[in-house]
């Protein structure tokens, strides 16, 4: 059985060993990048299962690292940064990043978080769901949103969104426990970024059939309603 390999990107030399040693004690194959072009070279060479991101990168930030992985595959990213505001992680999370840590860190709380991201990356994998109503349909597997007969580009983020509201029709869920579900992780209390995709999501579907509709609950969350 091959070994789970993880992408580190960080300009610390001391911050990528000390990864690379808690990494391989788990059994990991680690491959380490001190800058941004150097990290999408080591990506697209070894395909990685999980990369670890820090945004603050000479030439090249994590930023635009993110987005051409994004342009490349669905893959777990995890931002690890020393940039914690609130505006940052929902940046982070808008490009497509899976979880957000502020350093300074705990290693073995970074570990728990790569194999919470890999174990959903796997069960979305495993899944063949395809959520289709009039003029939407949703491929979980093949991350497609297709809206009104035409493919419609959209982050990983907005279709697992999207796809987990249309998969349960009619249901209300808070704000929470989208972040639960789709994200898998506790984003610090704040649940401004689920409102940002919904906004994003909508720019995308709203008005492509009268028979659905993304809704705001207020003050409770939303819900994909069918009429």
């Amino acid at each position: 059985m091959s070994q789970t390999k993880v992408l580190v990107v960080d300009d610390d030399v001391n911050i990528c060993e000390l990864l690379r040693l808690y990494l391989a004690k788990e059994g990991y194959e680690v491959f380490v990048a001190h800058n941004g072009v150097k990290a999408v070279e080591l990506f697209v060479a070894n395909n990685p299962s999980v990369v670890i991101l820090d945004i603050m990168l000479p030439g090249t930030d994590g930023w635009q690292v993110c987005r051409n992985i994004r342009n490349l595959s669905n893959v777990p990213i995890i931002m690890l940064t020393a940039k914690g505001e609130t505006g940052d992680k929902i940046v982070g999370l808008e490009l497509g990043a899976d979880d957000y840590m502020v350093k300074p860190f705990e290693p073995k709380e970074l570990i728990a978080r790569i194999k919470a991201v890999l174990r959903r990356y796997e069960a979305v994998e495993e899944v063949s769901g395809i959520a289709e109503y009039d003029n939407l349909k949703i491929d979980i597997v093949n991350y497609m949103l297709v809206v009104g007969g035409k493919h419609i580009m959209a982050p990983p983020k907005e279709i697992e969104l999207i796809y987990f509201l249309a998969s349960n029709a009619n249901k209300v869920f808070t704000r929470d426990q989208l972040l639960n579900e789709v994200w898998s992780f506790d984003f610090f209390g704040d649940t401004r970024t689920v409102d940002v995709h919904i906004k994003r999501i909508r720019e995308k579907i709203e008005g492509a059939s009268n028979k659905w509709e993304l809704k705001t609950v207020w003050g409770v969350g939303y819900k994909f309603e069918l009429q």
